[in-house]
């Protein structure tokens, strides 16, 4: 359990310049991956009878997990809460419109997904940096953890 919450929430102090990088990178990509959610959940009923179902799951639990991914994941992402958990169903989802969705297509079309995926991998490698939600929520379960032991 302790290996789980030191990769969940790493002990590591980043430097100054790198925090601010993370941050900046982490509002950046969150806001544009979360415009993109945002106008799938305006338009959820018109995209729901023709969005891809590359699982099998339905086109409208499709569009809800994507939705679900690039709004409230990406938004996780951006304030640093929960942040490595929060970036696993974003790059789940970026992988399948890479992998499964786009498949056949040109290049041009699976660029996007494929320069999120990659940028998403890295921050998740990365981790928040030092100005995030994270570096109050660990210490937090961290000693939860150590009260109930």
């Amino acid at each position: 359990m302790n290996a789980i919450l030191r990769f969940l929430y790493p002990p590591t102090r980043y430097g100054l310049r790198s925090s601010w990088l993370l941050l900046f990178a982490r509002i950046v990509f969150g806001l544009l991956l979360m415009s993109h959610g945002i106008d799938k959940w305006r338009h959820f009923e018109a995209l729901a009878a023709t969005f891809p179902d590359p699982i099998g799951l339905g086109s409208r639990f499709a569009l809800g997990a994507a939705i679900f991914a690039e709004v409230f994941c990406a938004a996780g992402v951006v304030v640093g809460a929960f942040y490595r958990l929060a970036l696993v169903p974003v790059l789940f989802t970026m992988g399948v419109a890479l992998l499964v969705v786009h498949r056949g297509d040109p290049f041009a079309v699976k660029e996007l997904a494929l320069a999120y995926f990659v940028v998403f991998s890295l921050l998740f490698l990365a981790g928040p940096g030092d100005f995030a939600l994270d570096r109050i929520i660990g210490p937090r379960f961290s000693a939860e953890r150590r009260r109930l032991s």
